[in-house]
């Protein structure tokens, strides 16, 4: 309550607000707006007049009010706590809002970020004499029972530990001491501040090695993710955006999820708030909420908020991050962001760019996704840890020809392009076999094939193969009949249905199809490929095709998917078998 007036309203245009007398005030500097104190962010300056975006609701302020500086950038604050958090786009946690002020958020309200009270069982790592710099550990905190927090030393600070706590601290407490090259003693405690639109240190960004797993066996098998990898999910209402996202935050091969709902309806953010405390973690057995920081800014919340939960997120993951740990940042949707940024840029005046979003789009969204990757850390030891950034679009009338889409896939590497086709036939996840892409696929392949199966990069390859064919002669179907197709091309049409029904269609609520393990993966293509090419041999054996159409082993093979991973090696093999003995069969007494 210290900060100092510095200004007068001159304007208010719903969340802009222009005030004059502004001098010493910075860009991107917070500032609080009347004497409701609402906060603000300065994103323009004129000679003595700024412009302050307006993170909540300005009805009933108008000219002639103060505003306050605080001389500080929009920060948020990193440390203990965050897990399991509910947070609005400026890191006011929501839960903490509703016993102070119940289900309403008041204009002005202050809540501490990070609870002061708790008390943490702080373990020290570093010893008095210890020389440190910015991300050494000093000692370490049992967050939740799936994260281990680390206390570091904060970026750019260098010395030598003077003194050190063990035992029970809150975060505000001195953990510890630290003497800098100019013999100026630092003390240091759990919370550190950060600007959210400053990325935080480190020594070298790597290129990805590895796949980022999510169970979902059209992305695993198709369009992989690396880890530190981007990608986004365009797709029009209705696709399964949302869905998509929830399934990779609940499976995704990563120790941390943070999941921005930003400018989405509400009931999809209660969705998430209802079903993650109830699902298990595979890793700990615990409540994935364990490992999860949701930050809700929904679309009844201020616009100009939503522009800021982007970066509180991609913040806090690289908090994470530079613990050590793999992070995934779900942002659901970045067209709300950017429609944000139109609003916002529509106020200000200034000189619009293609359907009226600002010229500097691509560069915001460009910003966002750099943000991401897989790093080596600050600290002496050297350890990696990884932000994975998955954005959804959400494009109107689903054209992806409009500027948001087209400038998010001038810097992803994945997409999973959503079909309204697909997802009217009631076939989900609808991602698009044949437009959708990855570019980590060269670099995975040689993992796949090591870690997995030897023979994983050639049965995609086939797979992918069969279902561009599948294209193509549909084209012919369409035009003169199947009657018309030979029997070679039928059974490509029968491997693709069976590929299409029985493999990349995957149920998000079924208990077991929910997710497929690598090794299932392989397994049930692999099954569905042997077939096919066993199909082959029988056909130029002069095999009935009809019999080979009406196989029973095919319903076997379509059940696959709901078989549990601890029964899977076992019917995977005596699959194969039974598909080896049916075509000796067949080959007896089948033929045309």
């Amino acid at each position: 309550m210290n900060d100092k007036k510095v200004g007068v309203i001159s304007k208010v245009a719903g969340p802009l607000v222009v005030a004059k007398g502004m001098t010493g005030v910075k860009l991107y500097d917070v500032v609080r707006v009347s004497e409701k104190r609402l906060i603000g962010e300065v994103i323009e300056l004129r000679g003595d007049q700024a412009s302050v975006q307006v993170y909540e609701e300005t009805a009933g302020i108008g000219p002639g009010e103060p505003v306050y500086q605080t001389g500080e950038a929009l920060s948020v604050e990193l440390g203990p706590g965050l897990i399991e958090s509910i947070y609005d786009g400026i890191q006011r946690p929501l839960a903490v809002v509703y016993e102070k002020a119940g289900d309403q958020i008041p204009l002005g309200i202050e809540v501490p970020k990070l609870n002061r009270e708790k008390v943490w069982k702080f373990k020290k790592v570093a010893k008095v004499g210890d020389k440190v710099t910015g991300g050494d550990v000093l000692g370490t905190v049992v967050e939740t029972k799936a994260v281990l927090h680390k206390i570091m030393v904060p970026p750019y600070l260098t010395g030598t530990v003077t003194w050190v706590y063990e035992g029970d601290a809150k975060i505000e407490d001195t953990i510890a001491k630290i003497k800098d090259e100019k013999g100026v003693e630092h003390e240091i405690n759990m919370i550190q501040h950060w600007p959210v639109r400053v990325g935080r240190p480190y020594v070298e960004k790597l290129s990805p090695t590895q796949p980022m797993t999510t169970g979902q066996r059209v992305i695993d098998t198709l369009f992989p993710i690396a880890i530190g990898g981007v990608a986004c999910i365009p797709g029009p209402f209705g696709s399964g955006k949302t869905v998509v996202q929830h399934q990779l935050a609940k499976w995704a091969d990563v120790d941390i999820v943070i999941f921005i709902g930003c400018g989405e309806r509400g009931n999809e953010m209660t969705d998430v708030l209802m079903e993650f405390p109830e699902l298990q973690d595979a890793k700990t057995g615990e409540s994935i909420m364990k490992r999860t920081v949701l930050i809700a800014n929904t679309s009844n919340m201020p616009v100009a908020a939503r522009e800021a939960s982007v970066y509180t997120g991609i913040t806090i993951a690289e908090y994470y991050r530079d613990m050590g740990y793999k992070v995934a940042v779900m942002a659901d949707s970045t067209s709300r962001w950017a429609e944000a940024l139109r609003e916002m840029s529509s106020r200000l005046e200034e000189m619009p760019g293609e359907e009226g979003y600002p010229a500097y789009l691509a560069t915001r969204i460009a910003g966002f996704y750099e943000r991401a990757g897989y790093v080596t850390c600050l600290g002496k030891d050297g350890r990696k840890g990884a932000v994975s950034a998955i954005g959804a679009v959400s494009p109107a009338g689903g054209d992806t020809s409009e500027p948001v889409s087209q400038a998010t896939l001038r810097i992803v590497k994945v997409y999973w392009g959503l079909s309204a086709q697909l997802a009217r036939s009631r076939h989900f996840p609808a991602i698009d076999w044949l437009k959708s892409y990855s570019l980590y696929d060269d670099v995975l392949e040689e993992y796949y094939d090591k870690n997995v199966q030897k023979g994983w990069t050639k049965q995609v390859q086939k797979a992918r193969a069969l279902l561009q064919e599948e294209a193509k002669l549909n084209e012919i179907v369409r035009l003169v009949g199947v009657d018309s197709l030979e029997f070679q091309d039928r059974l490509t049409l029968e491997v693709t249905k069976s590929i299409r029904e029985d493999y990349l269609h995957q149920i998000a609520f079924h208990e077991v199809d929910t997710y497929t393990s690598l090794q299932k993966q392989y397994g049930m293509l692999n099954t569905i490929l042997h077939w096919y090419e066993k199909g082959q041999e029988a056909l130029k054996n002069d095999v009935s095709f009809k019999l080979i159409e009406a196989m029973p082993i095919r319903e076997r093979i379509g059940r696959m998917k709901y078989v549990k991973e601890a029964d899977f090696p076992k019917e995977f093999k005596d699959c194969i078998a039974a598909i080896d003995s049916d075509y000796d069969k067949l080959a007896k007494g089948g033929q045309q």
